[in-house]
């Protein structure tokens, strides 16, 4: 076929690829206009239904803050309650497919073609994946998390600003401060080790798979050609595609909130700037404007740089938190907790038949909901810059070493936590509200005042990464595939997250923002289920190293 309707946008396969023949070309369904001095380059329809959904969900919560409130709530209760266990078990079936295709003769094929070569070292590219992937959430629940399991298992009842959190995993410790430590922990890293990472990299080998060897365009829909043929070109692929643009939207938009929430306590704890709803809209529309000055300068000269930077500053704290804090329990206990994760992953990940309702439902189905709707955003971003890569390589350095890298982050930030309050006798950090809980911590070691501050610093650059790289990832979806769309459109869509983020806030806080991102990762879960079976269809036909 030509290179013309093969022409994505993206480097043609190197070597041996098994390109997937079709008449559809990238862009063929979009509007090229211009308004004013702007020209846009849109996919019809996707861009309309999600842009002006988008809008008017904004206008209508800002409008109807105090109706919308119970509606989140009620809504998030009622879908983590009744659909724990399909969120569950969807999980598990990632992680094994996962696991399968590194042992397998599957995991040979390379990305890009048999002769394709990285296109980023493998520094640039971690930097890359750990700002996008979990940034605001390590350092939101770093130290919160593990806390709240840990107090709960021992019994006590845990208040984060007022609310009851002693939602114990498996049934707790009571009493026992070291078997509560234990199933705290492991609880935590339950949230952030194989699981959510597995999702990421369904999404991402999809995409990579289907755009660089199959030379389909750089959306969601061409993934299920080998299920939908040329309907995905159609009305199917008009779904899927503006399901993963609502699913990126108001994944986003939870963790904006949540960085917006404790970078907001973290000024107040160091300067006594007032924590309100106000002030969280002042900081949230700064760090979106600084977001837009990062989507002007593009992938390379924006993104990379603030995540190898990011990377750097969270090193040191974490090299900071090691050095000067319990550095052997931290050591020992990475490894300990590493094997109470392993044998308790079982039990934790089990969809039927738990004992603990509100920890499966209140805090692993929520996870694995706000997971799933962040995955088309890490997932293409992941794509984006994973070519060159075989599938084994790939797996497991998006799978495994990250899930390794979040086992010691928890068991610095929340071990040490758990330590003073075990052996220093310190009940601060089990005070101390939610978003206050990381410098309360910190505030029990020298350089407290700097280090805070470079936590701040580092939950402002992860929501502006964050913001930047959803920006494009939304913004290719809403272009058909293309990958160097007009620039006003990213400037479009990065000012509605932060947008949509501020609405979901006034309208019903964190409650709000997590009831979003739980009712999109729900249709999408199917989506991703089913792309698990074009994966494996679509590796099967392609030449392997």
């Amino acid at each position: 076929m030509s290179d013309e309707t093969i022409s994505t946008g993206l480097p043609q396969p190197e070597g041996p690829a098994n390109l997937i023949e079709t008449d559809y070309e990238v862009g063929q369904d979009n509007i090229e206009t211009s308004i004013g001095p702007f020209g846009l380059d849109i996919h019809n329809p996707v861009f309309m239904i999600s842009g002006l959904s988008v809008v008017a969900f904004v206008v209508l919560t800002l409008a109807f803050q105090n109706q919308v409130d119970p509606l989140f709530n009620g809504l998030r209760g009622w879908l983590t309650s009744t659909l724990d266990w399909f969120f569950l078990a969807a999980a598990n079936v990632f992680v094994l497919l996962c696991l399968v295709l590194i042992v397998t003769p599957l995991g040979k094929v390379r990305l890009g073609g048999r002769d394709a070569t990285p296109d980023y070292t493998y520094m640039g590219w971690f930097a890359m994946l750990f700002a996008a992937g979990m940034g605001i959430g390590l350092m939101y629940f770093g130290v919160s998390e593990p806390i709240s399991h840990f107090t709960s298992s021992l019994g006590g009842t845990a208040m984060d600003n007022g609310v009851r959190t002693d939602w114990a995993p498996l049934g707790g410790a009571v009493g026992d401060e070291q078997a509560a430590a234990n199933l705290g922990m492991a609880a935590t890293i339950f949230h952030w080790g194989l699981h959510p990472w597995a999702i990421y990299a369904i999404v991402a080998l999809s995409l990579a798979l289907f755009s660089y060897n199959k030379g389909l365009p750089l959306t969601i829909r061409s993934v299920f050609y080998p299920i939908f043929g040329d309907r995905v070109w159609g009305w199917t692929g008009h779904i899927i595609d503006t399901l993963a643009v609502f699913a990126t939207l108001f994944g986003l938009a939870t963790s904006l909130g949540f960085g917006a929430s404790q970078a907001s306590a973290g000024l107040e704890y160091l300067y006594g700037v007032p924590n309100t709803d106000t002030f969280q809209v002042i900081l949230i529309l700064a760090i979106t404007a600084i977001a837009l000055m990062s989507v002007v300068a593009g992938l390379d000269a924006g993104v990379k740089r603030l995540s190898e930077i990011n990377m750097v500053l969270a090193m040191l704290l974490l090299a900071f938190v090691i050095i000067v804090g319990p550095t052997l329990a931290i050591i020992t206990g990475f490894f300990t907790n590493l094997g109470v994760y392993l044998a308790d992953l079982p039990a934790l990940s089990m969809p039927f038949g738990r004992e603990d309702a509100n920890f499966s439902q209140g805090w692993t189905a929520f996870y694995w909901a706000w997971w799933i709707s962040w995955s088309p955003f890490v997932g293409m971003f992941i794509a984006r810059v994973s070519r060159g890569r075989t599938v084994r390589e790939f797996i497991i350095c998006v799978l495994l070493i990250p899930s390794a890298v979040c086992v010691l982050w928890m068991t610095a930030f929340g071990g040490t936590a758990i330590h003073q309050i075990v052996n220093d006798g310190f009940t601060g950090v089990a005070d101390a509200g939610q978003d206050f809980k990381l410098f309360v911590m910190l505030s029990q070691y020298p350089l407290a005042a700097i280090t805070s501050f470079v936590a701040i610093v580092l939950v402002i650059v992860f929501f502006v990464t964050s913001s930047d790289s959803g920006s494009l990832v939304i913004d290719t979806i809403t272009a058909g595939g293309k990958v160097d769309a007009p620039l006003p459109q990213r400037v479009f869509w990065c000012t509605f997250e932060g947008l949509v983020a501020i609405a979901l806030l006034l309208g019903g806080g964190l409650g709000a923002l997590q009831a979003m991102a739980v009712s999109t990762g729900f249709p999408f879960t199917i989506v991703l289920l089913l792309a698990c079976f074009a994966i494996v269809k679509g590796l099967m036909d392609e030449p392997r190293d």
